[in-house]
């Protein structure tokens, strides 16, 4: 009697892998991919950059193109989940359907938090996560357009910057003392700050956006707590995200941060896993809960899945790493630089290309590189072998790091 479907809900980077890899593993039975937005799964890192830049079509984006489903017998299904019946292991679908499974997979990532105060519901309030949102900024990147951007995090900034090589005029509004604070060094952030700075970007740090600002239904500007207003015809909110947990936590299943899994990204119910943007998942790494938004994070998450699914299964001890491309620059990060007491500077800043190595009670814990692709490569094969090197040696330009990793 042939199995259930493997269902897997949401169809970015996580969903998309899970039912890559399940064929690759040689799995036979039944996969079903359920998709809400109405495009093929495609990529999202370009999104504030490379195609908001461009003039390329969707499916410049697209993992695969649709004969890839087709061939490898992946259904692909245009609707939205609405609730799990876990006693019958039936998944319900907003259009009124359901599906039974063998096995459920949330991949259902994370939304854009939304700002709260007054006006924030104006057309020319933008956010950036999809592909029909940077498809709808691209019609406002035109020459002379005022944007202000709430948020120094890496989508604001990488979007700040896109927008100002357009020739827009940007203002970036920032709550914390320095840009991209929660993710990188004091020395990164300094870094960046004067590269957009240069560009061009005006970056006001320590305030909150009090109000929008607009008359007839336009954007006019943003005011400050600081008492200060800076004119706008476009803002673009980049405030965080919000994981979604909803379809979990009605089911009954532990959320917090994140949907609750062990260390093989199982929930308390063992016919369902989640991964990627939505999984606060047990590190033995690190020690903890975790939960992670990158690429990276959701494509180790698919193939541990994919791997127990199939037959080998394992605990999940993926090394974390991201990157940022800003302007011309362009930032990676090898491990999680949380909770460092030193850093040591390799590289030369003025050059515009140089490493803070980070480290916690002399211990090596990551490393965040700037247009030093060899430093992060390093930095991933000696983290994942839990090694590490001295500050004294990270600082010393002669030290040859391949050493170290024999």
């Amino acid at each position: 009697m042939a199995k259930q479907p493997v269902l897997i809900v949401g169809a970015g980077h996580a969903g998309f892998q899970l039912a890559a890899s399940l064929r690759q593993a040689g799995y036979g039975e039944p996969v079903c991919l359920i998709n809400d937005e109405s495009h093929l799964p495609y990529q999202r890192p370009p999104l504030s950059k490379a195609y908001l830049k461009g003039g390329g079509a969707p499916d410049s984006l697209m993992f695969r193109p649709d004969k890839f489903y087709r061939d490898q017998n992946i259904e692909l299904i245009a609707d939205r989940a609405v609730a799990i019946d876990r006693a019958t292991r039936r998944l319900l679908l907003a259009s009124g359907s359901s599906l039974d499974y063998e096995h459920l997979v949330l991949a259902t990532g994370a939304r854009n938090r939304l700002l709260d105060i007054p006006n924030a519901n104006l057309e020319a309030v933008r956010y950036l996560r999809t592909l029909d949102e940077s498809e709808a900024l691209r019609q406002w990147l035109v020459p002379g357009q005022r944007v202000v951007v709430i948020g120094a995090g890496f989508i604001g900034l990488e979007f700040a910057a896109t927008a100002r090589a357009k020739g827009l005029d940007v203002d970036v509004l920032e709550l914390g003392t320095r840009v991209m604070a929660r993710a990188v060094t004091a020395e990164i952030s300094e870094f960046f700050q004067d590269r957009h700075t240069a560009a061009g970007i005006r970056l006001y740090l320590g305030v909150q956006a009090t109000s929008i600002e607009g008359h007839d239904g336009k954007v006019t500007g943003v005011s400050l707590s600081d008492g200060r207003h800076v004119a706008a015809d476009l803002v673009v909110v980049g405030v965080g995200v919000l994981p979604n947990v909803e379809l979990a936590a009605e089911a009954g299943l532990p959320v917090a941060s994140g949907i609750i899994v062990d260390e093989q990204l199982l929930t308390s119910d063992s016919n369902i896993s989640a991964i990627g943007d939505c999984a606060l998942y047990a590190s033995q790494r690190f020690g903890g809960s975790l939960r992670l938004e990158s690429v990276q994070n959701a494509t180790d998450h698919a193939k541990c899945v994919a791997a127990r699914l199939t037959g080998d299964a394992k605990h999940y001890d993926g090394l974390p790493w991201f990157w940022s491309d800003q302007g011309s620059d362009k930032l990676q990060i090898a491990g999680l630089t949380t909770g460092y007491d030193r850093v040591a500077v390799r590289g030369d800043r003025e050059q515009g290309a140089f490493s803070a190595f980070c480290y916690r009670s002399e211990q090596l814990v990551g490393i965040e590189s700037v247009n030093r692709a060899g430093d992060h490569m390093f930095g991933r094969r000696l983290l994942a072998a839990n090694g590490s090197i001295t500050p004294e040696q990270a600082a010393d330009i002669s030290f040859d790091l391949k050493s170290a990793l024999s």
